[in-house]
């Protein structure tokens, strides 16, 4: 079996959103596949391992905070060239700790989001937040 016909990758990704609605974009770091898109952060799910266990390991791992709470938002599977994967949403508004660049990425505050490139699995999602944050208004 080939490594694109096996099941997904389940992927924990944390959208981090401050009260005015701004969410926080990484950038792949050199060296990553699609190096240079932007992205929400988050990663793998290891194995016996809780999607919200990875959420909270992995933006301690990235940015250096420890995730307070989260609520699950949405799921997608996307199949890129390297790698086939199961994305699950988790929106959170209470962290502690600043964002640090742990991993040498770039990161933004973005309100309504222009930074490109965007992974293509990223990008359905802009519109969605965007009416989740005229929603909360």
């Amino acid at each position: 079996m080939s490594r694109l016909e096996r099941e997904p990758v389940n992927v924990a990704v944390g959208i981090l959103m401050k009260p005015n609605g701004d969410v926080l974009l990484g950038q792949r770091p050199a060296g990553k596949p699609m190096a240079g898109y932007w992205e929400f952060p988050g990663g793998k799910v290891e194995s016996g391992e809780s999607i919200f266990d990875a959420l909270k390991r992995e933006l301690l791992e990235e940015l250096g905070v420890e995730i307070a709470s989260a609520e699950p938002w949405c799921g997608i599977e996307h199949q890129y060239a390297h790698a086939h994967v199961r994305l699950h949403f988790y929106i959170s508004r209470e962290w502690r700790g600043e964002p640090q660049s742990l991993e040498g990425q770039a990161f933004s505050w973005q309100g309504s989001v222009d930074v490109e490139p965007l992974l293509p699995a990223a990008i359905p999602l802009i519109e969605w937040l965007d009416e989740l944050r005229q929603e909360s208004v």
